[in-house]
């Protein structure tokens, strides 16, 4: 049952990780200057998962963990915005290439992730009760 245990937290902590980026990404969909003060729009990130040897049961259960964050390398959006102030020499502004949609989606499934394993904590906690009180 520790095991499980141990899983789901793995699980509760990719999840968290996934989430935190997904909102980066959102709260930077306006970002059009790079830390440096350059203008180069914000570039999305995204949470790649692989799993996890040293949390794992004799069933073959195995936990999670992020691997790592990679950087989107995708264009971004251009738009013609001749009186904006980051404007080029062409009238346009480059914008982040992040989808709302999608992030949003993202979002959605990384919650959806994270209630079904504090679900499983919950029901594995349960299990663990009504042992002790058998056993009792």
């Amino acid at each position: 049952m520790v095991s499980a245990l141990d899983i789901s937290t793995s699980a509760l902590v990719a999840q968290r990780t996934r989430l935190n980026v997904i909102s980066g990404n959102i709260a930077n969909m306006g970002t059009l200057k790079n830390e440096a003060g350059e203008n180069e729009p914000y570039k999305a990130r995204y949470v790649e998962f692989m799993t996890d040897q040293d949390i794992s049961t004799s069933d073959g259960a195995i936990g999670v963990k992020v691997s790592e964050i990679q950087t989107v390398e995708e264009d971004p959006i251009i738009r013609h915005q001749p009186n904006h102030p980051l404007a080029d020499e062409n009238g346009n502004v480059a914008y982040p290439n992040v989808d709302l949609h999608t992030e949003m989606v993202d979002a959605l499934l990384a919650t959806r992730a994270y209630e079904a394993n504090v679900g499983i904590i919950e029901i594995s906690k349960g299990m663990g009760r009504e042992t002790l009180e058998i056993l009792a």
